[in-house]
Order: structure tokens, then sequence, then C-alpha cells
């Protein structure tokens, strides 16, 4: 493996950064979810609702990514890098997959991203200046609180919008598997208060996110 000198870890990351916020990330080879589900007809009132809850999912996408650089950045350990690193290439499939939803559905991403990246940028830093274990643990709590949220989320779905539950069930196995691979290399259960605090802040994404 190539040995990268700060300088080229540097420009990775404003590249990540630049390509996560503008809306072209580099993603994997997977396919699209939703390529071999019809699409169905909508009424006004359920593709608004539909759109704004992809915004949110987009939007999360967008803070997961930064959160996986910033706890790759201060990650102490070469092996927990990497599985950071993978991780955040297939949440930019998730972020991908979600702007092409919102596209077909004729909405937009969210103007607010750029703040939500930025924090948490600096969040995911904090917790890999912590120590790995903290950051694993810190990863795979958010991980299981976006599980908990796509669930809300696919109940939520007009029935007939087959395309996008394709999209938020892959989500979900995905985010599932980075879960278990955190705790799986000896990330830590985090104390209630601080799992309460990640929930709120949660529900304030969520909730400005869904209309701005």
């Amino acid at each position: 493996m190539r040995d990268y000198s700060p300088i080229d870890h540097l420009m990775m990351n404003i590249d990540t950064a630049l390509r996560t916020v503008a809306g072209k990330p580099i993603v994997t080879q997977r396919a699209y979810p939703a390529d071999k589900v019809d699409d169905c007809e909508l009424n006004e009132e359920d593709r608004k609702h539909i759109a704004s809850l992809m915004r949110v999912n987009h939007s999360g996408e967008v803070s997961a990514q930064a959160l996986y650089q910033g706890q790759a950045i201060t990650a102490r350990n070469n092996e927990v890098r990497e599985k950071l690193e993978q991780a955040a290439l297939e949440e930019n499939d998730h972020l991908a997959w979600t702007e092409s939803r919102l596209h077909e559905l004729g909405d937009r991403t969210s103007f607010l991203n750029p703040v939500w990246y930025a924090g948490s940028l600096a969040i995911g830093a904090f917790a890999g200046a912590i120590g790995d274990k903290w950051s694993l643990g810190f990863l795979a709590e958010t991980e299981h609180q976006v599980v908990d949220h796509l669930n809300e989320h696919l109940k939520e779905l007009p029935k007939q919008d087959q395309r996008s539950r394709a999209i938020l069930e892959q989500m979900r196995v995905d985010e599932a598997k980075h879960a278990t691979t955190a705790l799986d290399h000896g990330g830590a259960q985090l104390p209630a208060p601080v799992k309460g605090l990640m929930s709120l802040m949660s529900k304030v994404m969520t909730k400005s996110t869904y209309r701005i």
C-alpha cells in the first residue's frame, strides 16, 4: 500500500469535502438499488413528503461522510483508519443514490449541507482524537441511530413508492454492517448522556433539513 505524505492526505481531504458538498462523490461500482424498480404516480403531497425524507437522508450521508473523514484524520491505528475509509466510500454510494432519487422527484438537496459537513467533521476529528475505541463506539452508535431513523422513514413512505424503498433498504443494510464492524474492531459502548445528546442533535438536523 502506498504511503501518503501529510500534503497528500490534506489534498485528498479537501477533494473529499468539495465532492461531498458539491454532489460529486467518488462512488463504488455498486448498482443503483432502484435500477430495476418501476416508478409510480404520486400526488403532489406525497411527492413533496418523499422528497423531504430523501433530502434528510442525503444530508445525513453528508454528515456521515464528514464524520468518517474527521475520525480517519485523527485515528491512531492504521487498520481502524482503513475501516473508516471503506465505510466512507460506501456512504458516498448513499450520497449518490439519495441525490439521484431527489432529482427523479424534481427536488433538491439541503442548503444546510455545508453547515452539517463542517460540524460533523469537527465532531469526528474530536472523537478520533479521544482514542480509537471511543471513535469506533461513536461510529457504532451513530449507525444504530441511523438504522432507527431509516426504519421510521420506511414506515412513512407511501406503499407505491418502491424505488425510494429499495434505496433506503440497501442503506439500512450497509449502516447496520458499519455498526457491527465498528464494535467488532473494539468500539466502546457510549455513556447514556452522550447517546441522548447525539439523538437530540439528530432531531435538530432532521427537522431543519426536512424543509430547508
